[in-house]
């Protein structure tokens, strides 16, 4: 089946399934086997070395979906991120990354490169002038993640791809948010792009996994290092998160619609104080998103007004659940100065401009108006409670 002669929907339910050839079930079979004969065999099978049936089935789905050449599934997004940063630099190289970055991959820079004697620099805007300027001879690798975590940050990608291959460098995107759906880093010249597909990919918040899609070249160099790493995923998640990709299309459009209702929603509301969504033209990216996403995603941000303790709001909800992760079919909210980004110090989230009274919201697939209404409910009791005391 060519890629290139489908829609996205029919990759999503029927690229790189496994056909079961014995008793022609519907969905693909799963060899849970973690030994497999090595003589007579064209591929000498092994869990950690990716290549179990599953495993490279789902990868070619997940190739096709960001329109790459090959593709590498891990354990966790931060496995994929750290074992593909470590495959392209080494003791004497650089890396220019943005400073609105997920905590963890902030926190991974800011504790191990050093101990490698990898160098690294931040860009604290978002322009184009602001990574040329920390472009220096070694560097390897500019690392970018837009819509970024948590407050929707927007770089323009096709920019980012044109100044490094200028320079020779190396482009990662974290394309986390915005998911295959919504944008395609490959197709704007971005050399490597990953995926905590615990989220989106898995869409159901019973999945731990990562993921990385690159040329064949690209995706070899990275194996060199998994393969040593060993952040390989059994083969009874990579079925499940197979079967969660069949629904990634018609999930993220919902959650697509969903997000731009409540943020212009949320806009107007009193109570509130900012909106952080690029759907919106209020924000300050928002010509740079609409020319290379297909759609907004199903994250933003909001800050309520001063007064309003975002803590007791969020206790206060009854359909929202105040919860770690992200992008479920349930809609989701937290603060990410206690979760995502709690590993940063203080300094570190106000450059990044995380307060703590911003609240993070994954917008799910329920009705709009419920989701409404639970915000309004919640607000008006976080307000009498503070009234009273």
């Amino acid at each position: 089946m060519d890629s290139k002669k489908i829609g996205f929907n029919t990759i999503c339910t029927h690229l790189g399934e496994i056909k079961d050839e014995q008793f022609r079930g519907a969905v693909s079979p799963i060899y849970l086997s973690t030994s497999y004969a090595f003589e007579g065999v064209d591929i000498k099978r092994y869990p950690r070395y990716f290549n179990t049936p599953n495993q490279e089935a789902l990868c070619k789905k997940i190739a096709a979906l960001e329109k790459g050449e090959s593709s590498l599934i891990f354990g966790s997004g931060m496995a994929a991120i750290s074992t593909t940063l470590f495959a392209f630099l080494q003791k004497g190289d650089h890396i220019v990354l943005q400073r609105a970055l997920y905590g963890g991959t902030a926190n991974l820079v800011n504790e191990e490169f050093e101990k490698h004697g990898i160098e690294f620099s931040y860009v604290d805007s978002h322009t184009l002038e602001g990574f040329e300027q920390k472009i220096k001879p070694n560097t390897k690798v500019i690392y970018i993640e837009t819509p970024s975590n948590p407050l929707l940050s927007i770089i323009d990608i096709k920019a980012i791809s044109n100044l490094a291959q200028k320079n020779k460098i190396t482009t990662m995107i974290d394309n986390t948010f915005a998911s295959p759906v919504n944008q395609n880093p490959i197709t704007m010249g971005i050399d490597i792009v990953l995926h905590s597909a615990t989220k989106y990919l898995g869409g159901h918040s019973d999945i731990l996994a990562g993921a990385v899609v690159a040329t064949e070249k690209n995706i070899n160099q990275i194996f060199q290092v998994a393969k040593n790493f060993g952040g390989s995923l059994s083969d009874f998640t990579v079925w499940m998160l197979e079967r969660s990709i069949k629904t990634l299309g018609i999930r993220v459009k919902a959650q697509n619609k969903n997000a731009m209702n409540l943020a212009k929603w949320l806009n107007k509301l009193d109570d509130v104080s900012a909106v952080y969504y690029p759907g919106l033209k209020s924000h300050p990216n928002h010509e740079i998103a609409k020319k290379q996403m297909k759609g907004y995603g199903g994250m933003l941000s909001f800050e309520l007004r001063e007064g309003i303790h975002a803590g007791k709001f969020q206790k206060e909800l009854k359909l929202i659940k105040s919860s770690m992760s992200l992008a479920g079919v349930e809609s989701t909210i937290l603060s990410p100065t206690v979760t995502s980004h709690a590993l940063l110090t203080e300094e570190e989230r106000n450059l990044q401009g995380i307060r703590d009274g911003l609240l993070r919201f994954s917008v799910g697939i329920e009705e709009k108006e419920d989701l409404m209404q639970d915000i309004l409910q919640a607000l008006e009791k976080t307000k009498t409670t503070a009234l009273q005391h």
